[in-house]
């Protein structure tokens, strides 16, 4: 592992930037990126990954910030682009171990940072949250300016900036689609991307997460066009899913609900949370206020609409309960739809699956993509990706935001434009790009990776504790616990192994009491009559069985 150099020239005299993604590049989550000139760095995002269905028991995942705290004195500020869990999650438990330090943020985004804050008991005293408007520009430090731009996606104030250094100019498009009907009509400032590429723009950072898709993403208002026409012919109740975040497709939905002579009901904790925030802010009105499902009772099916949680198949949510019946107070019946306005994020779709079938089951409707167009990306397509390339006609090229096949897909579409970019990197987390004038490359690295939250542990849960739990969901788990006085013998305990089997449990303890007694016999220290009982163990059970199971020999002296 090498550190980045703490001079800002290069070897030819020229100042050089240092660009070190620690989450976020080559995957999808987890976002935060940091740069680096001299003695200053600036932050980008916290966010936070979910599990995949490898990672047993594991709740939430965080990058890791080892740089970062090594080099503490030197973070001057931080800037937040949008209010997703992916580029905000993180911040409750990595704020803490850092020092405090300006963190600034639209509107929005700071108000649900402040509310996750709080339920981690962080104080307003404790951060320093600096609200500003999508054209600010703010000094950060002595070395970096940051110009906040306006760039359409799921979520209202959302952003990209310029970020001008000694070194050059970088622009990172933060999280967009080039929307053409956004729901609350704030186009992507593609006008000052454009000035930017004239003026000349060093590095381009651009969203790789559809770079695959050929043409242009969905616009929001084709969507909302689309579930107005669904739950204009749904007699019976509606209950409708989407992400808790996506501000724009609810307000859409509360406006179809009122056209539709339907009362709206929030249910769900992220859910309800997201819409105070959105409303004290003004992203969201009401023509009428929500229900609760107690004042219901009074109206017709058709006259419901329900929005609640689930949209990922979580267990606890809202649709999981409803689906497997659950839920307190409400329980799905035939004549009832449901609408999944949402995609699995990757790692969830059998989890999604599995309600849907349930809900089939039941013997509600079910709308869901991609027979049904009641979804749109948040991220641009081929044809918006390519309007940026060609706006900013940056010098050198990062593909961000995505797994490797959408990074390398973006690449090469930026070789098909007609001014390419002189030099495309496809990094890594951990990577630490040097960049200047005559430079682009990755000159070393520093320590990135995953940071598992599970439960009230955070990071004390490694890879080397999810493969034994993977081992034991597959193999099952046995125990051989040797009393060595006053005469040896072996209890057994398994779960997950066999069927009750007591011809096997006597083998088992038979073969592993001899070896107690031969390392008895010949005077072995405990460790080793240990080893030797697991090793025989372990030998006889995959000679007889064909498994593995977790082993776990325990000596009582």
């Amino acid at each position: 592992m090498t550190q980045p150099s703490k001079a800002a020239p290069n070897e030819t005299g020229a100042p050089h930037l240092e660009v070190i993604p620690l989450g976020g590049m080559g995957e999808i989550g987890k976002n935060i990126t940091a740069y680096r000139y001299g003695d200053e760095i600036m932050v980008v995002d916290a966010g936070l990954a979910f599990p995949e269905s490898h990672q047993m028991g594991i709740d939430l995942i965080i990058p890791r910030i080892d740089y970062l705290q090594q080099n503490a004195g030197l973070i001057k500020g931080w800037i937040l682009t949008h209010g997703h869990e992916d580029h905000i999650g993180g911040l409750p438990y990595i704020l803490p171990r850092l020092p405090r330090v300006p963190v600034y943020g639209a509107g929005l985004t700071l108000g649900l940072v402040r509310e996750k804050l709080s339920e981690f008991g962080i104080k307003d005293g404790e951060v320093d949250l600096r609200e500003v408007q999508l054209t600010d520009r703010v000094r950060i430090g002595t070395h970096f300016q940051v110009e906040f731009i306006r760039m359409t996606h799921s979520i209202p104030d959302n952003a990209g900036y310029i970020l001008t250094t000694p070194a050059g100019v970088v622009l990172h498009t933060g999280d967009f689609k080039l929307d053409e009907e956004p729901s609350d009509g704030n186009l992507s400032d593609l006008a000052r991307i454009e000035q930017a590429g004239k003026d000349g723009v060093l590095l381009l950072l651009s969203d790789s997460t559809n770079a695959e898709r050929p043409g242009r993403t969905v616009s929001e208002a084709e969507v909302a066009r689309n579930l107005e026409d669904l739950i204009a012919g749904i007699k019976g109740r509606v209950f409708m899913t989407t992400f808790a975040s996506n501000v724009h497709r609810i307000q859409n939905v509360i406006n179809i609900a009122h056209r539709q002579s339907r009362r709206v009901v929030m249910e769900g904790r992220s859910m309800l949370k997201y819409a105070q925030v959105a409303q004290t802010l003004g992203h969201m009105q009401l023509p009428e206020p929500f229900l609760t499902n107690d004042e219901v009772g009074g109206l017709q099916d058709q006259q419901v609409l329900y929005v609640c949680t689930g949209s990922q198949g979580q267990p606890m949510s809202v649709l999981s309960r409803l689906a497997f019946g659950n839920h307190a107070k409400i329980a799905l019946r035939r004549g009832d739809s449901v609408i999944l306005s949402s995609n699995p994020i990757p790692g969830n779709e059998e989890a999604v699956n599995l309600v849907i079938n349930r809900l089939y089951e039941i013997g509600v409707d079910v709308y869901y993509p991609p027979t049904y167009r009641v979804h749109a990306s948040g991220h641009g397509s081929q044809e918006e990706l390519a309007t940026v390339l060609n706006l900013a006609r940056p010098k050198y090229f990062l593909p961000w935001h995505g797994e490797p096949r959408h990074q390398i897909n973006h690449a090469r579409l930026a070789q098909t434009l007609p001014r390419p970019p002189k030099r495309t990197l496809i990094a890594k987390n951990g990577d630490v790009i040097r960049l200047s004038q005559d430079e682009f490359k990755v000159t070393g690295t520093v320590p990135a990776g995953a940071v598992y939250v599970d439960g009230l542990g955070v990071g004390d849960i490694g890879d080397d504790v999810l493969l034994d739990r993977v081992n034991m969901s597959q193999e099952g788990i046995l125990i051989m616990t040797a009393v060595l006085h006053p005469t040896p013998h072996v209890e057994v305990v398994s779960r997950g192994f066999v069927r009750a089997n007591r011809e096997l449990d006597g083998q088992i303890r038979k073969v592993a009491l001899e070896a107690v007694e031969q390392g008895l016999r010949e005077k072995k220290r405990l460790e080793d009559v240990r080893d030797d009982m697991y090793g025989a163990v372990r030998r006889f059970v995959r000679k007889v069985t064909g498994r593995n199971p977790v082993l776990i020999p325990l000596l009582v002296d």
